[in-house]
């Protein structure tokens, strides 16, 4: 198992799509991918039947050899994991937490490529709370495994800007290829034993909880922005949902009244001195390419949304089939 000199016979631990373009990235390095850890293959779609992850898909077109216990402590599995004498780990959203006999089987140990910019957001979640916070700024931090979560020092950072309407979906897409770049950068300079490892600041660290369902219930007296954010940060699951006339109603896309140049509606009444006319949840206007929800400061225009069992729908196509009386409002929904 003699590798080229600067190449390092990596082991890589990864499941779902984000992990895909570091895998590749790897691949095509002048590194060896010695094996994959992956997730077992899991039941999906109406027939339920087992799939296998983007991760072991894309390594079995390599022929490269993939593991995946169902418990990291399984002796086979570690018999197995200690054969590909890999000389370091590389993790990118591998989905478990990786116990101490695993952090040391590598000689070099492991190296995460993590969704944050690091102390902030560590945790499961950290892209869809990042736009969940309206944050502006996010990135990616390679940083080495230890056993305290995401909590290692790090070795390599990249900045990636959040646009105002920008989703989970386009953040997470960007960040996959960024991480990509900046991991193989990170293992090509650890191999000539360029690295240098910064400790985080314990003082700046956040958490960033697992998404539940119920995350997505939306509360129209929290200000527009939030649930704007609410919107693009939960998409594309669970989604932000509420009800309208008893039916559950998922909103896919929002839009702020200031990307139209119109004066906030709470800003407008407090200019004189008055209190909104409508209470959070009222649906304000509703005609042509227009949805405008009161919330508990200022308004929000609704660009998509679909009806539970129905086809997603811009918002005029909405409104063609389905016409809104003055005062409809939509109301607070259940997991």
């Amino acid at each position: 198992m003699v590798t080229p000199a600067g190449s390092l016979r990596i082991v890589f631990f990864g499941t779902p799509e984000f992990a895909v373009p570091t895998l590749a990235a790897l691949l095509s390095s002048r590194h060896t991918v010695a094996g994959v850890v992956t997730q077992p293959d899991r039941p999906k779609g109406r027939g339920q039947r087992a799939q296998a992850s983007p991760i072991k898909t894309l390594a079995s077109g390599h022929n490269v050899p993939v593991l995946q216990p169902d418990r990291l402590r399984e002796p086979a599995f570690l018999e197995a994991l200690s054969a590909l004498s890999a000389d370091l780990g590389v993790v990118a959203a591998y989905g478990k937490i990786l116990t101490d006999t695993v952090l040391q089987t590598p000689r070099l140990g492991l190296l995460n490529v993590h969704a944050s910019l690091l102390p902030k957001y560590r945790g499961a979640a950290p892209i869809h709370r990042a736009v969940m916070a309206g944050e502006t700024l996010t990135g990616v931090t390679i940083m080495r495994v230890v056993k305290a979560l995401d909590a290692g020092p790090m070795l390599a950072s990249v900045e990636r800007p959040i646009g105002s309407d920008d989703t989970s979906v386009d953040v997470e897409r960007d960040l996959a290829q960024l991480g990509a770049v900046a991991l193989v950068t990170t293992v090509d300079r650890l191999s000539a034993g360029e690295v240098v490892e910064t400790p985080q600041d314990e003082s700046a660290a956040t958490y960033a909880h697992k998404i539940q369902k119920s995350d997505g219930i939306v509360d129209w007296a929290s200000p527009a922005a939030t649930i704007h954010n609410q919107i693009r940060g939960l998409h594309p699951w669970p989604h932000a949902f509420t009800e309208l006339e008893g039916a559950r109603c998922v909103l896919l896309q929002s839009e702020l009244d200031e990307k139209r140049g119109r004066v906030p509606f709470s800003e407008d009444m407090q200019e004189k001195g008055t209190r909104p006319l409508f209470s959070p949840g009222t649906i304000v206007e509703a005609h042509g390419d227009t949805l405008r929800v009161q919330t508990g400061d200022g308004q929000l225009n609704i660009l998509r949304l679909q009806l539970e069992g129905r086809r997603p729908l811009k918002a005029r196509e909405f409104l063609a089939g389905h016409p809104i009386a003055p005062g409809t409002a939509f109301t607070r929904s259940t997991p």
